[in-house]
């Protein structure tokens, strides 16, 4: 599953940081970071991802993610550097609630590792594009939650 989600990380980093607008290209990409896969894998990977094409600033239609209405380029950064960073920025509590910060668009991957994993004291979470709410048993210690996440989400 490790593999995986690093796939979907770079194909979300890549996404965000170039005007890819064909399968090829993208295939192209993650050859490049090391990442083999077929055209059907990446097709589900992006079906998975919600990604649609929506047209840029110059007219061509290009891979977005989902609410990524203004796609930030940032061309000075390789995506295996940006991969460094999982994505997580703070995890806080209140009462039987936790809410996981992400960099946009980790969101959702972040919450499937966890929903994946079927740990009984998370009863759920609902993932946005850069917060996770997860819903906790009730009187679950906190040190509990972290411990766990803490596998998921090194940080």
């Amino acid at each position: 599953m490790k593999k995986k989600a690093n796939r979907l990380d770079a194909i979300k980093l890549i996404i965000s940081n170039k005007e890819i607008s064909c399968q090829e290209d993208l295939l192209k990409e993650l050859m490049q970071e090391g990442f083999e896969l077929t055209q059907a894998t990446l097709s589900r990977d992006l079906k998975q991802l919600k990604v649609a094409k929506a047209a840029s600033m110059n007219g061509k239609y290009v891979y977005v993610l989902p609410n990524d209405i203004m796609y930030k380029r940032n061309v000075d950064q390789s995506t295996s550097d940006m991969m460094m960073n999982n994505g997580f920025k703070s995890l806080q509590f209140s009462g039987n609630i936790a809410v996981i910060k992400t960099r946009p668009g980790y969101a959702s991957s972040i919450a499937y590792d966890i929903d994946s994993r079927d740990f009984k004291d998370i009863i759920g979470t609902i993932a946005g594009d850069d917060t996770i709410m997860l819903v906790l048993r009730e009187d679950v210690d906190q040190r509990i939650i972290r411990n766990f996440l803490s596998f998921i989400i090194p940080h």
